[in-house]
């Protein structure tokens, strides 16, 4: 009888068990910091989010998560020293001794260089689909505007009247500067800001980098898959973009290898570049990667190395 009530007993508590582990799957040590890519936001119109579901779940998980809004149209090192002054609030508000960070796309550059600058208060920097080695499509759009300089500055002016508009929605208040923001993710530009912050990259064109830099850890992830859901309309963008690869594996704005920081988690998720962050609306390829499920899981791979 003793027997069969512990048996009872611990049947009863496992669902108990199964509910509290989720709950505390992604708790990390540290808070978690977001950092958005080009023509990026917080909330749209304070109800969209550009990380669309992602801090929700993570939140759910235990992780305390910060989202923040940078210049959608702005070098590296602007975005960057942008991203820093909110890191520093984040840390002084929250208490925290330091915080994790994760940057989608441009994003990338701006945590590398905020961990690149206070390494003793930053745990880890992930980039997720960043441009690290530069972007053909950025290549083409410079290219053009140096050889036929009319082309280029009609092409800078459509860019910044989209970000302007786009401002109305997000409340940034920034400049819009598309020329600056191109030529940072220009294969030149991205060459000339890793000279300057080399933290993690690797020393061979698809390699991979340090794990860990100044007690700093490193981490990145990217796919390559272009169209992933006939619904989703940003997917005929990135239909035409992805031409700029001639073929290379890539998830229409960044190449397979150029995603390469640190320790390369992965590369080829079955993801386009806006199904990284769950956007539009969610809507990605039903027999492909879970965008949410990518970062819990790598919330709770912060988590088990105490960071």
């Amino acid at each position: 009888m003793t027997l069969t009530r512990a048996l009872l007993a611990l049947l009863l508590t496992l669902p108990f068990a199964a509910a509290h582990a989720a709950d505390t799957y992604t708790k990390t040590r540290y808070p978690v910091v977001l950092a958005h890519g080009m023509f990026g936001w917080d909330k749209l119109a304070g109800t969209v989010e550009y990380w669309y579901g992602i801090p929700a779940a993570l939140g759910k998980g235990g992780t305390t998560v910060y989202t923040t809004q940078v210049g959608g149209l702005e070098s590296s090192e602007a975005r960057g020293e942008q991203l820093l002054t909110q890191v520093q609030d984040i840390l002084a508000i929250s208490g925290a001794d330091k915080v994790n960070l994760i940057g989608h796309s441009h994003g990338g550059h701006s945590v590398r260089y905020v961990g690149a600058l206070i390494p003793n208060r930053i745990a880890s920097v992930s980039t997720v689909g960043t441009p690290a080695q530069g972007s053909p499509v950025a290549d083409l759009i410079l290219s053009a505007g140096e050889s036929a300089p009319a082309v280029g500055s009609v092409a800078y002016l459509v860019l910044n009247a989209a970000n302007d508009l786009l401002k109305l929605l997000t409340g940034d208040k920034t400049t819009s500067n598309a020329k600056a923001s191109i030529y940072s993710l220009s294969s030149r530009g991205s060459a000339e800001f890793t000279a300057n912050y080399p933290q993690a990259m690797p020393s061979t064109p698809c390699g991979q980098g340090a794990a860990v830099v100044s007690g700093v850890r490193y981490y990145s992830w990217g796919s390559t898959s272009v169209r992933t859901n006939v619904l989703d309309p940003v997917d005929i963008l990135f239909s035409i973009t992805s031409l700029a690869f001639k073929g290379a594996p890539n998830d229409g704005m960044v190449g397979q290898c150029s995603s390469h920081v640190g320790l390369v988690l992965r590369d080829n998720y079955k993801m386009n570049h806006f199904d990284q962050v769950n956007q539009f609306f969610g809507l990605r390829d039903i027999f492909g990667t879970d965008p949410v499920a990518v970062f819990r899981e790598h919330g709770n791979r912060l988590k088990l190395a105490g960071l």
